[in-house]
């Protein structure tokens, strides 16, 4: 089928993407590397990371519980009474809805 063809009768072909490629000028760039030397891997911001990633479970552990925002005192006080409220509720319902169904059951078989 032809060109004009085609375009005739609405159909239309695209030409494909060519990949992406990610090249650098700089003789010190993230592509000049690859050549088995240990250079310390670059942060965030470009410039060589300073802190070493820590290897051992231990080391690993302790290194995301410094990451945690832990609650003030008076954040945990507050929302430890509303889950013991809210559990302390849910119970009573649970209770009250158990009791129905026992009077009822006792109701139908007497």
């Amino acid at each position: 089928m032809s060109a004009d063809t085609r375009a005739a009768i609405g159909i239309h072909t695209v030409e494909p993407i060519p990949p992406v490629t990610t090249t650098t000028s700089s003789p010190d760039g993230p592509l000049a590397r690859g050549n088995g030397t240990s250079e310390p891997d670059d942060g965030p911001d470009g410039f060589p990371s300073e802190e070493r990633e820590p290897t051992g479970f231990v080391a690993v552990t302790l290194a995301e519980l410094r990451k945690v925002v832990w609650p003030s005192r008076q954040q945990l006080f507050s929302e430890s009474v509303a889950v013991i409220l809210m559990v302390s509720l849910s119970a009573a319902a649970i209770a009250a809805i158990d009791r129905f169904y026992h009077w009822g059951s006792t109701q139908i078989f007497r």
